[in-house]
């Protein structure tokens, strides 16, 4: 069915055939949690068991690079992965955004259609499936008010759950990518052969972001990175049970698990941050670590914080971006958690004395949170020992840890040197490097050696 509709098709499907070949929570799903106005143009219809969702807002040249790289992975399981891209925009977009969205439509229309043209005879050739969901198009655009990353990334994931091979035994996978990154050769093959040899419900796909530009946009996407690896070190350190990325471009889960979250929010940014903590909630987040993606450095007007925004900050100067914090703050996390999340279960009262124990800012931090009156109603509402114990980590989530850190940092723990702080950090980690600099802040070279050592941590 040349550019058929898979929406129609769910349609038709729900309408016309038993539980069996479309499972009941999936259709329960729909029923309840998925509203899209939006449909999914294939090639033909078939069934997968990996679909790979692509989010897209004026990235064409972009787009060409990420098919490039996609094109060069291993053919393994090209016959039973799907990339779908979501074109998406406001009604009010600027007319440039809308016209470099008409182009990677047309690119994709003319794909699905198998025209051949100077643009994509690779791709054509490449034995890639792909789908397109048109959320750019006048009558098509996003919401006004609701528009943004989250709607487009759930309507292409909810959309995924109607192109499942549910006959298969093989794990159905929904993978997460962003237009503006590339990704390792064994990327496609590494997912597949990771979520079913290990059995995993939901995971985040190893990243390096790409060093591109100027020397100054470099330095700014190494600082950022180091930023983001240090804090998901200092949770491993504290053994938080969120100590994980929370990247767009490097999610993924099965078909299950996103069920049992009620899919992607819709959020117009930090999407992926809740996604991530959500899916912590319920199934274990693990990583994947032999293949790779490399998210873009460029800064960005497309999301109001996040890689291109913090990118954009340091080009601007507007503070100091060489600060991280306080390596103290998350011992304070640690030991907090060494007595919350243990097997013993205390009333409110010694929980906020041995709070005060560990350090007066904890005990204030629990103040602030109102953490007596939440622990005596968890108390109250919890028959059995495994039932609290899951309160504890759903009350601490990852939010409330990002608060935790940010408390400290303001009453008491103050943010350090950059450099000085992933010292201390190696040190907790018994991580045995010692780098020689001779200043606060390094040249290029030997930042990117304090981040290598980063990236095998965390």
């Amino acid at each position: 069915m040349s550019g058929s509709c898979v929406r129609e098709l769910f349609k038709m499907i729900i309408k016309n055939i038993n539980d069996e070949t479309l499972p009941f929570k999936v259709k329960k799903y729909f029923k309840k949690y998925s509203d899209s106005k939006w449909c999914l143009e294939l090639s033909e219809s078939k069934f997968y068991n990996t679909v790979i969702v692509i989010p897209a807002i004026a990235e064409f040249e972009n787009i060409k690079l990420l098919l490039d790289s996609l094109a060069e992975n291993d053919k393994k399981y090209f016959d039973e992965t799907l990339i779908v891209f979501a074109i998406n925009n406001l009604p009010d977009a600027e007319i440039t955004v809308k016209a470099d969205n008409k182009n990677s439509i047309e690119l994709f229309k003319s794909i699905i259609n198998k025209e051949e043209n100077e643009l994509n005879s690779k791709i054509l050739n490449s034995g890639l499936n792909f789908g397109l969901v048109d959320m750019s198009t006048s009558g098509n655009e996003m919401p006004q008010k609701d528009g943004g990353v989250g709607v487009a990334r759930k309507t292409g994931m909810d959309l995924a759950l109607t192109v499942f091979n549910y006959e298969s035994s093989s794990k159905k996978v929904i993978v997460c990518l962003d237009a503006d990154c590339t990704v390792s050769q064994n990327y496609i093959t590494e997912i597949n052969k990771e979520f079913t040899s290990r059995n995993l419900f939901a995971a985040y796909v190893n990243f390096h972001h790409s060093h591109n530009g100027s020397e100054e946009q470099q330095l700014a996407i190494i600082c950022y990175e180091i930023f983001l690896r240090n804090y998901v070190l200092g949770l491993k350190y504290a053994k938080s049970p969120y100590g994980f990325h929370t990247i767009g471009s490097t999610m993924a889960c099965d078909y299950e698990s996103y069920i049992k979250i009620q899919g992607m929010n819709k959020r117009k940014a930090a999407e992926d941050f809740y996604f991530m903590e959500k899916l912590a909630k319920n199934v274990k987040v693990q990583s994947i670590r032999t293949a790779t993606v490399f998210p873009s450095g460029r800064g960005s007007w497309r999301v109001p914080f996040g890689t291109g925004q913090r990118v954009n900050r340091y080009l601007s100067h507007a503070k100091n971006e060489y600060l991280l914090y306080n390596p103290g703050s998350f011992r304070m996390l640690k030991e907090w958690l060494n007595v919350f999340l243990a097997a013993d279960n205390f009333t409110s009262e010694r929980y906020m004395e041995l709070a005060g124990q560990i350090n007066p800012a904890v005990k204030s931090f629990l103040i602030e949170q109102s953490f007596e009156k939440a622990w005596d109603k968890i108390l109250a509402n919890s028959g059995k020992a495994e039932q609290i114990q899951r309160q504890k980590s759903l009350w601490f989530d990852g939010f409330r840890t990002l608060k935790f850190i940010h408390f400290l940092r303001d009453n008491g723990f103050p943010s350090v040197s950059m450099f000085d702080a992933l010292d201390s950090m190696f040190q907790l980690n018994s991580t045995h490097f010692k780098i020689e600099r001779e200043s606060k802040i390094p040249d290029k070279d030997i930042q990117l050696k304090y981040l290598e050592i980063l990236r095998k941590q965390a």
